[in-house]
């Protein structure tokens, strides 16, 4: 059934939705689950797919409920997200496969990981948000401001916090790059090479306009489902997993990340002093190699020496300078 990986572009979920579903790589290759940011799709950052073919990687990504062609899950938890990843597994014929996501996606990874023991084979969560409930964690401490507003809303206020994201949407939704725009005042100097690359800017532009193309809901369902509880315990994870964030991160404070990683046994915490957010891009061909390794090896075995890693291998090609 692997075969499908080239041409499947929906799959049924068990309660009937939709889920728009893209592949990238080797058809035949070893299968990874990228789990896009918030706001984002399945067309978000990634390596290009020759690079991925020649290291045979199969990059599987799929917009999550209320993005892109996916149909809306009301009052999705983050834990819901199992159930869509093992639906995608099943119609591509995937008995195991790692998972990594980003932002957002993250704390879905982990739990793809504490609920798929059985299938995930490692899973990777990059500058990721902690449980909103985690004990013992200031969880808006060091966070930039557009975001504390943001989830406080959410929180305090859930219909006030639809009414403010709907028409935000429709404006980024006509132009993608007022998103980035409005993030500019908060992102560091290595943020901001990062997303001034052409080729890293164009993947960011599409990316934020398939998220929002059809509804606002991807978004403001992820925002509850990030601030309420998130349905499993990351402390009974056991399959290795690795954490990785920048240490100037203002988004998703690098503190939600150290807090993960007291917890999850089989966690291999990576701090980069120097960078913020979307530093992630620059590591995820990397963090895509660390997922491939069997899960018996050494897993104190380096994915990345600090500092060494490259910059940003985009889909089209392009290289940050």
């Amino acid at each position: 059934m692997r075969d499908l990986a080239s041409t499947l572009e929906h799959v049924r979920t068990a309660d009937g939705r939709r889920l728009r579903v893209e592949c990238s790589g080797d058809p035949r290759g070893r299968p990874v689950f990228l789990l896009h940011g918030m706001p984002g799709s399945r067309v978000g950052p990634r390596p290009r797919p020759m690079y991925l073919y020649q290291r045979g990687v199969l990059l599987i990504s799929y917009d999550r409920p209320g993005y892109g062609g996916s149909d809306r899950q009301p009052g999705r938890r983050v834990v819901d997200v199992v159930q869509d990843v093992t639906a995608v597994a099943d119609a591509l014929g995937m008995d195991r496969f790692a998972v990594v996501g980003r932002s957002g996606g993250a704390p879905h990874a982990l739990a793809c990981a504490a609920r798929l023991p059985h299938r995930v084979t490692r899973a990777a969560a990059l500058v990721t948000l902690a449980p909103r409930d985690a004990e013992g964690l200031d969880w808006f401490a060091g966070m930039a401001a557009s975001n504390i507003e943001e989830f406080s809303t959410a929180l305090a206020d859930p219909e006030q916090f639809e009414a403010r994201l709907i028409p935000r949407t429709r404006s980024i939704r006509s132009d993608p790059a007022r998103l980035l725009e409005e993030l500019r005042k908060e992102l560091t100097e290595d943020d901001l090479k990062i997303v001034s690359d052409n080729g890293v800017r164009s993947m960011l532009l599409r990316n934020y306009c398939e998220a929002l193309r059809s509804s606002p809901y991807g978004w403001i369902d992820d925002a509850f489902a990030l601030t309420e509880p998130w349905g499993f315990d990351p402390a009974c994870i056991q399959v290795p997993v690795l954490l990785w964030h920048g240490a100037r991160d203002a988004f998703s404070p690098v503190s939600h990340t150290s807090w993960l990683a007291e917890r999850i046994p089989r966690a291999t915490s990576v701090i980069e002093p120097s960078a913020a957010h979307f530093g992630a891009l620059r590591v995820l061909p990397d963090v895509l190699r660390w997922s491939l390794v069997d899960a018996s090896a050494d897993e104190a075995l380096p994915f990345l020496p600090e500092g060494s890693a490259g910059p940003p291998q985009t889909a089209s090609g392009s290289r940050s300078r």
